[in-house]
């Protein structure tokens, strides 16, 4: 205990928690995708970048991780900046408009200036995280904080919605989606709680935890299973299984790297271990479905499974998105139309009634590359890549079992997000990406024995 304290206490435990802060209080603010939330963690930021500056001034050195996973990140960036210069031809006279037209490559310079302030914002966040989440002691302090807060959220979300609560906090509506929880998007919220699922699963499935503590992360579970079904998103049901299956296969897989005593389990205890994760995973699942339906939640788990779905479209329009957004793609293949720029590029080849402006595609893999052309589904592809090696080499290089247990869920919640992205563009939602890459770290980081991360001299 005293060790864990001690770790704590050495440069840079004040920077994990700001950075818990700063993901916490940006799901409180509605998911943080309005201005006045944007200023709010651009101020958290700040804050970050004058403790991790402090830091330096103390130690002599600069700390930052030395991460591939930051150079597809750095590109999107670039894209960016690139599409804000004036090599572009808006086709539009002046005496038209009254003022001089943009002749920014972006269709719309002013969402791609707002996406990069949010991007810089997330980079930041990301790199510090990749730089002072480094030990074991502090891996796991961020998951239960991640557990704790998952589960509360899952539990108010819960409670409104069977209080009928049709606004956030009882202030605040949405004209154009339904509200859960905090957040203004109920697609979203399914994300946040899936992803956040992913730890405790981890943790339950896994070795690294005592017994009489197993009870409490499987209410945490039961409780965040449970909202998923009630928000009704059908990515979100498809997602969260994802999540569960994952996690529950990465354990039956892995199971025991060391028993107490140093050694292999016996052949006996393995196979029992994994008689009970499969009977286990089951039985949350029926407990979870059970228990939504009891409470009222069968409509929203008929909607996710597609039941009762009397419209002609069953992606609900999303077809009609898609294929626009490859329309878009093809004529702006390299560098895209402009990062966020696709609900300007949407009305050139809209063929409805043109009665509503789509702001994004559902998906996020077509909008990345109707908004940033080849060059910026490369970066995509590329952080994908780097994410499966690392997640893979931190998982089968832990040294202990709470290790281990938390790089399987990490990776599991990060699962869960990109088979979301298929449907929906959770990751737009600036909070929903804060937790992303607290995951992201959670899941590559490898931390040795003595409870510090691997790294090379330079990185200090």
């Amino acid at each position: 205990m005293n060790d864990e304290l001690q770790n704590l206490k050495k440069p840079g435990g004040a920077v994990v928690v700001m950075l818990c802060v700063t993901a916490v209080l940006a799901t409180l603010a509605f998911g943080a995708v309005e201005h006045w939330s944007i200023g709010l963690i651009g101020v958290l930021t700040a804050v970050i970048v004058l403790m991790w500056l402090r830091i330096s001034w103390r130690t002599g050195a600069f700390s930052f991780s030395q991460s591939p996973l930051l150079l597809p990140f750095l590109g999107i960036i670039v894209i960016g900046f690139i599409q804000l210069l004036p090599f572009g031809n808006s086709g539009v006279s002046p005496d038209m408009l009254g003022v001089p037209a943009s002749d920014a490559l972006s269709l719309d310079p002013y969402a791609t200036r707002f996406f990069l302030i949010r991007a810089i914002i997330l980079f930041v966040f990301f790199a510090a995280a990749l730089t002072f989440i480094n030990s074991r002691e502090r891996l796991a302090r961020v998951a239960t904080v991640l557990i704790i807060f998952g589960a509360a959220m899952a539990f108010f979300a819960i409670l409104q919605r069977l209080a009928n609560v049709e606004t956030i906090y009882g202030l605040r509506g949405s004209v154009n989606a339904q509200p859960f929880g905090s957040y203004i998007n109920q697609h979203h919220f399914a994300a946040l709680m899936e992803m956040l699922s992913g730890v405790t699963l981890g943790l339950l499935f896994g070795h690294a935890v005592k017994r009489d503590k197993k009870l409490l992360l499987g209410i945490a579970a039961l409780v965040i299973g449970i909202a998923v079904i009630f928000t009704g998103s059908r990515g979100g049901l498809i997602s969260y299984l994802g999540v569960v299956g994952f996690a529950a296969l990465g354990s039956f897989l892995l199971g025991r790297v060391h028993s107490r005593h140093g050694t292999e389990p016996e052949a006996a205890e393995k196979v029992q271990h994994k008689l009970v994760l499969i009977g286990g995973g089951l039985a949350l699942l029926l407990l979870i479905v059970g228990s939504a339906s009891f409470l009222g939640g069968g409509e929203g788990l008929f909607r996710g499974i597609g039941a009762g779905q009397a419209e002609a479209d069953i992606t609900g329009g999303r077809s009609h998105y898609w294929s626009i957004a490859l329309q878009i793609f093809l004529a702006n293949p390299i560098l895209g139309a402009g990062l966020d720029a696709f609900g300007v590029a949407f009305t050139r080849y809209d063929t409805w009634h043109g009665l509503y402006r789509v702001e994004q595609a559902h998906n996020d893999y077509l909008q990345i590359l109707a908004d940033s052309g080849l060059l910026g589904f490369a970066c995509v592809a590329a952080f994908i890549y780097l994410f499966i090696k690392r997640s893979s080499a931190a998982i089968s290089g832990a040294h202990s079992d709470m290790g281990r247990s938390i790089a399987i869920g990490a990776a599991a919640g990060c699962l869960g997000i990109l088979i979301h992205s298929f449907f929906d563009f959770p990751l737009r939602t600036t909070a929903n990406a804060f937790f992303f890459f607290l995951l992201v770290v959670m899941a590559t980081n490898v931390v040795g024995k003595s409870g510090g991360r691997h790294r090379r001299s330079s990185e200090r």
